[in-house]
């Protein structure tokens, strides 16, 4: 016996008291309407199940534009007008320092900037011309392409756009959710249904989203924005790999053409590239597969926190084979077919110069300067496209535009006159790849300015580079994307060259614009098989004013120290840190 049991006690109650430990939390619902109920667990979730973004509208034309802004409500105007493609826009006057330190009320002015939604970048002249008047008469000539295939137009009074709806819709045109936590604007390959090595036409599927879909009050509360992508042509030209749905057009061995499926992907402070969800989705049940992932990032998306609401968040916790489970299980009932993945692009995606259609005639991309455009100049290309024969157009998922239906003897004349309104066919490689947000000069999210910088950095490599361009060591393509702040609308981490908008310290101690430098990214293309994320340098900064002089120095020290063969991705990813200053 031990000497506890012989004094009457248990080995048990001898034994030393352990403090209890403290019972776990329980985890924070991520608000999961399938899981966690619908009950809002933040203020906007609470104002979006109040009253839907899409019931707005009445209000802007029988209040709002009749009373002026100082009678518009506060969470409408920050919030349900994203539902009809309306933000305020910045002050002018407020510098990038301030971006962070004032209040929303504090850095927006009494303006509106309207995205005009274009499914599938798809415009007839006549569409064109009148935006370019809207934009003319409503906006002060203010109009820029985007990198998602809308038109963005600014200086919008809110007292003008029932009108400007009025014209828009006579026409086949609108703003409905072109903003907000709804399914966005549908990218569409520019040359669908016209080129010669086409694997399916997007086009009917696209117009069947847009009818079905879009405006739909059961689709119009969704965790946070939602962005598609689909393309049938090899060229893969509608940054799929960045979109929260998208379709690539593939052969299937034994079901013929039809389209590859990704999901999950976006970029902003949490970059994160969509991942194949392995399936082969056949063109008659396109439609309801879209449905189906809308309706789980509906249902299943994290609600509490919107930092964390993208679909990205929930693909990463869940994975390629969950996400494929739920969306056949619960969402269509039925198995999709194994499918195989696209092959590397053969052709770049922005296509841009001259290339001949399947029915003889001919299409020409051109790029402006990073989207920049006006009014003016869109109601003279209309007038111009028409006087040549051609009647549509499209927007691009770069910034660029594509003329389709041009005769061969009226391609030369076209592209002469092309040029001369700033539409290049036969651009820089410089003109070619920069795209750049929309900056400090409407934005309120905006640290530095975009648009401007990019046309100066444009002029200036033209000119500095010129003796690489004319005996042919310069890249051929080369991508250069300018942001305003670090939410990556120029998708920074996808290019050659990204450019992250921030305030860098001066050694007088007064802060200066300038950016964080991403290199090697780039989407899947001619030249990279898969898509990457680019490479960070620790304290690789450059201010706004030096920009040309380091990308300059950065393309020469990679034309002279780069392999033979290597790309200046592969090379930014692999070189000396010492290399890359």
């Amino acid at each position: 016996m031990t000497d506890t049991a012989l004094a009457g006690v248990s080995a048990e109650q001898a034994a030393p008291k352990r403090a209890a430990r403290p019972s776990r939390p329980a985890a924070k619902p991520h608000g999961q309407w399938k899981v966690d109920g619908t009950t809002p667990l933040n203020a906007n979730e609470t104002w979006k199940q109040e009253d839907n973004g899409l019931n707005v509208r009445e209000r802007i034309e029988s209040v709002y534009s009749k009373h002026g802004f100082d009678s518009i409500d506060g969470t409408d105007l920050h919030g349900r007008f994203r539902w009809w493609g309306l933000y305020t826009q910045r002050k002018p006057g407020i510098d990038g320092g301030k971006t962070a330190t004032l209040e929303p009320h504090e850095l927006e002015d009494k303006y509106f900037m309207l995205r005009v939604r274009i499914d599938g970048g798809a415009l007839t002249t006549e569409q064109l011309r009148v935006i370019g008047e809207i934009s003319h008469e409503f906006a002060r000539d203010s109009a820029d392409l985007t990198d998602r295939q809308n038109v963005q137009l600014h200086w919008i009074r809110v007292e003008d756009v029932p009108e400007i709806w009025r014209r828009l819709e006579a026409i086949g045109l609108s703003t409905t959710e072109a903003c907000g936590d709804v399914p966005r604007v549908i990218l569409g390959s520019p040359v669908a249904g016209i080129a010669k090595d086409e694997i399916i036409d997007p086009t009917p599927l696209i117009h069947e989203l847009s009818e079905r879909f879009i405006g739909d009050p059961e689709l119009a509360n969704l965790p946070r924005k939602y962005k598609t992508a689909i393309t049938g042509h090899p060229s893969q030209d509608v940054v799929h790999e960045i979109n929260d749905f998208a379709l690539v057009g593939v052969v299937h061995p034994e079901l013929g053409a039809g389209y590859d499926l990704w999901v999950g992907g976006g970029l902003s402070t949490n970059p994160r590239l969509a991942e194949r969800l392995g399936v082969f989705v056949s063109p008659e049940i396109a439609a309801e597969v879209w449905l189906g992932v809308t309706s789980i990032f509906r249902d299943y998306g994290y609600r509490r926190m919107r930092t964390k609401a993208r679909l990205k968040f929930l693909m990463n916790d869940w994975g390629p084979a969950k996400f494929r489970q739920i969306l056949e299980d619960e969402y269509l009932g039925q198995k999709l077919p194994d499918g195989p993945a696209a092959p590397k692009p053969t052709a770049p995606g922005d296509h841009i110069g001259i290339h001949e259609q399947k029915d003889g005639k001919f299409f020409i991309g051109v790029t402006p300067t990073v989207g920049r455009v006006s009014g003016s100049i869109l109601v003279k290309l209309a007038e111009t496209l028409e006087a040549h024969g051609s009647y549509r157009l499209r927007t691009t998922p770069h910034q660029k535009l594509v003329v389709l239906d041009v005769a061969k003897d009226q391609v030369e004349p076209l592209v002469a006159e092309l040029d001369a309104l700033g539409l290049s066919a036969r651009p820089s490689v410089f003109r070619r790849g920069t795209i750049a947000c929309t900056g400090i000069e409407f934005c309120k999210l905006a640290i530095v300015e975009t648009k401007v910088t990019a046309a100066t950095a444009i002029a200036e490599l033209e000119r500095r580079l010129a003796d690489l361009a004319d005996s042919g060591q310069l890249p051929q393509a080369l991508s250069l994307h300018i942001n305003g702040c670090p939410n990556s609308c120029a998708r920074i981490q996808t290019a050659d060259i990204g450019l992250k908008g921030m305030m860098l310290p001066t050694p007088d101690g007064d802060p200066t614009p300038g950016f964080q430098v991403h290199l090697g990214g780039g989407l899947a293309n001619t030249e990279r098989e898969e898509a990457g994320l680019g490479r960070t340098v620790r304290g690789l900064k450059v201010t706004v004013e030096d920009l040309p002089d380091y990308v300059e120095r950065v393309v020469r020290t990679f034309v002279a120290e780069g392999a033979e063969g290597q790309t200046f991705a592969e090379w930014a990813h692999t070189a000396d840190e010492g290399l890359l200053q």
